[in-house]
């Protein structure tokens, strides 16, 4: 039944989008707060100011916040600063939680796996992390900034989501979506190039996924086919922010060295200051190459390449329609003042006349049917992922405790990724 109120109909639809939008905002402000608790109690000096100790209490009310008394007797109790600065973050999750089937993808810090929650039977893409690998190469910013930005894609529907993140004394663990249609870059590869309707709709869901991103005031920065997923039904999830910059205004620039040789901006390339278009940049690079095969400017020679992304045009074959190979031209500008995007960001891709048959509204709700389906018969298809990776050995030390020889770099290592772990609030529903 409609609830009705000034006029207005207030369908049970609306009633659980509104219950949505709650519920992830009541999950965004828990985490802030959660992560400033972590911050605060990471400090000694802050932590033993009489107000901040009132705040946290930490000292006689620990039984209070706890709600329960520990079974071995008060010697045992942590005081509630060594809980929050301990490994025992909390959460409601550990590795032992799932069983880990195969290896579906492989990286610099670590893996990616196809693991089955052994209570609920559903089934995770768990990307587990090395902190060792991670600190050594002085990238601990890039796993924190990857965490937040996948705490902020509340339900976008080309966006790959995060159900738990937790650690261990020498490992990170994403919890992800699972994802089985494979990389773009593996259809891609299989099929040379895609019909112009086909890449319209891909380059539609990825444009609409960026232009979220930036309402966030999020640079994605290392759009490439292969962080571009592609699900069963055929729609695209992007995944992988490990290089995405938080806190870029529309008219703010960055200048960190980022991203893939063959998808780099000129600005990038020349060390400059950048802004948000240097993502219209690289889908027009994936846009170019659905439809024509490779990247824009490829060389094998680096040297070379680079010198076509500063210096050479795109090469725009007649295979391709006007308005396609104009977006291409408006997303392949070298001024990146001039480049399309520069002004009103997604709107003006949105509105292009490449885009043109799209329904944005169907598009967003999935209700176009796409244009390629991977056929898969269920969750454990893994036809679409490359063999190098999922006929690889899955070790047992994913689920083992981690080494009892704690050396002074696991020690290190240990602390080193405060708020880190992350387990949803409980969802609220409509009865």
């Amino acid at each position: 039944m409609a609830v009705t109120e000034a006029g207005s109909e207030l369908t049970y639809c609306k009633m659980r989008g509104i219950v949505g939008v709650l519920a992830a905002f009541i999950k965004e402000r828990k985490m802030g707060l959660n992560d400033f608790i972590q911050k605060l109690v990471s400090t000694p000096n802050i932590c033993q100011h009489a107000d901040v100790t009132n705040f946290l209490k930490i000292d006689e009310n620990l039984e209070e916040l706890d709600g329960l008394e520990d079974d071995e007797g008060p010697s045992h109790h942590m005081s509630r600063l060594e809980s929050r600065t301990s490994l025992a973050e909390e959460t409601q999750i550990k590795p032992c939680d799932f069983d880990y089937l195969k290896i579906i993808g492989k990286g610099s810090f670590g893996k990616v796996l196809l693991a089955r929650h052994k209570e609920t039977g559903q089934y995770y893409a768990v990307k587990v992390l090395q902190k060792k690998i991670i600190m050594k190469k002085k990238e601990q910013k890039h796993i924190m900034a990857e965490r937040s930005v996948l705490m902020k894609n509340i339900k976008h529907p080309f966006l790959v989501g995060l159900h738990y993140s937790f650690q261990t004394t020498e490992k990170l663990y994403f919890v992800l979506d699972y994802v089985n249609g494979g990389e773009l870059f593996y259809h891609l590869q299989r099929e040379r190039v895609f019909l112009e309707c086909r890449a319209r709709f891909y380059a539609g869901e990825i444009a609409s996924a960026l232009g979220y991103l930036h309402d966030l005031h999020i640079v994605y920065r290392d759009l490439k086919p292969e962080n571009i997923l592609l699900d069963s039904l055929g729609h695209i999830v992007l995944t992988d922010f490990g290089l995405c910059k938080e806190g870029v205004e529309p008219n703010d620039t960055t200048t960190t060295f980022c991203g893939t040789p063959e998808y780099l901006a000129p600005e990038v390339l020349q060390k400059q200051a950048y802004d948000r278009t240097v993502d219209w940049w690289c889908l027009g690079c994936v846009l170019y190459e659905m439809l024509y095969g490779l990247p824009p400017f490829y060389s094998r020679n680096t040297s070379e390449m680079y010198n076509n992304i500063l210096n050479k045009a795109p090469v725009l074959k007649p295979n391709v329609s006007n308005a396609g190979r104009e977006i291409l031209e408006g997303l392949l500008q070298k001024d990146r003042t001039k480049r399309l995007g520069a002004k009103e960001d997604f709107l003006e891709l949105k509105f292009h006349s490449f885009f043109s048959p799209i329904n944005w509204d169907d598009l967003m709700a999935r209700r176009i049917t796409p244009p390629f389906a991977p056929a898969v018969s269920g969750p454990t298809d893994l036809k679409h992922f490359d063999p190098e990776f999922t006929l690889l050995p899955v070790t047992s030390s994913l689920c083992n405790t981690d080494s009892l020889c704690i050396t002074n770099s696991v020690k290190e290592a240990a602390g080193a990724f405060p708020g880190f772990s992350y387990g949803p609030p409980a969802e609220l529903y409509f009865m």
